[in-house]
């Protein structure tokens, strides 16, 4: 049976009309896009004033990491800047450091932000814990190397959209549980959280094509988690898991009420409640998943993304993201 959904916003409903929708990521059709999946660095770049470094570090294995460390061209003087640490979406199968950077770019050009994002381990090449591991490691180097960087460690932020979310919790979690380096806030934008996908949203959002769909969704955890699905799934791995979400940094989510990951983004930030911690959620009505993203245009787009910013601007400016 078909169940009901909450109606799509009309902008995006026409918007979306022109784009070409799937109703199940396979291992075919991930084949197919992965060379399409991210914008070249030189088109996203074009006319913004920014200095960018490609450097390297080691993942735990010894494998190389890629980043990409972007800042507001000519500002290595002054007083530290605040760092945002950006892991991108794609499912965990697609991507790469230059996946959805337009939205960090809007915070290093409202708060001279620098901007490092980390090209993960895929899967299915990799599973299990090794892409959050592989983000940790950025992390790690990035608050290590601080004062190289010429940033701020007190004003580091990790955010990430989609899957890159959801590595973003489980960072933020293994950060915590590891007692470095500390994390002023989190943003979590449209976050993949929850291997399980069995709440309303993701059945609503499953047996047809959408933006993101429940079968989709159901795939690439499977890349993520592989054949042995009788192990326990880390928490750092499917955040939804964690049996404590307290002593986290402050948090923003938002998703859409029409997206697969509506309820789990709702979940987790009431889950920080519960922990007495500090959390704001945003579910815009009628948005779909990575709405902001993929329609920047559409008038939700630049309501949820001016939102997001301010609550970003507060955060910086004050010691709101140390308790």
């Amino acid at each position: 049976m078909t169940l009901p959904r909450p109606d799509l916003d009309p902008d995006l409903r026409a918007l979306l009309a022109d784009l070409p929708l799937v109703a199940r990521l396979d291992a075919d059709v991930l084949e197919q896009i992965r060379p399409y999946a991210t914008t070249p660095v030189e088109t996203l770049l074009d006319g913004v004033s920014v200095d960018r470094q490609e450097i390297t570090v080691p993942a735990a294995d010894g494998t190389t990491i890629p980043l990409a460390v972007l800042r507001p061209a000519g500002s290595s003087d002054g007083a530290p800047a605040p760092c945002v640490y950006w892991i991108h979406g794609g499912g965990m199968v697609l991507g790469d450091r230059y996946a959805q950077l337009d939205i960090p770019l809007e915070w290093l050009d409202r708060f001279g932000a620098v901007v490092v994002s980390v090209d993960y381990r895929l899967a299915p090449e990799v599973t299990g814990t090794t892409l959050v591991e592989d983000c940790y490691q950025g992390l790690l180097w990035t608050a290590t190397h601080a004062a190289d960087l010429h940033i701020d460690p007190a004003r580091l932020v990790v955010a990430g959209a989609s899957a890159g979310g959801g590595l973003a919790a489980g960072v933020t979690l293994m950060a915590r549980d590891l007692g470095t380096p500390p994390i002023a806030a989190q943003v979590l934008i449209g976050p993949m959280l929850d291997h399980r996908n069995d709440t309303t949203s993701s059945r609503q959002y499953s047996g047809g094509p959408g933006v993101w769909t429940g079968e989709s969704n159901e795939f690439c955890w499977r890349c993520v988690l592989g054949e042995e699905t009788d192990r326990p799934v880390p928490a750092y791995v499917s955040p939804a898991l964690a049996d404590d979400l307290g002593g986290l940094p402050t948090t923003y989510v938002d998703a859409g009420s029409a997206e697969v990951f509506r309820d789990e983004s709702v979940d987790y930030a009431s889950r920080i409640w519960a922990a007495g911690g500090q959390a704001e959620l945003h579910v815009w009505a009628g948005g779909c998943h990575g709405f902001d993203a993929i329609l920047p245009q559409a008038a939700i787009s630049s309501t949820a993304r001016r939102t997001r910013t301010d609550w970003l601007a507060r955060v910086l400016s004050s010691d709101e993201g140390n308790h």
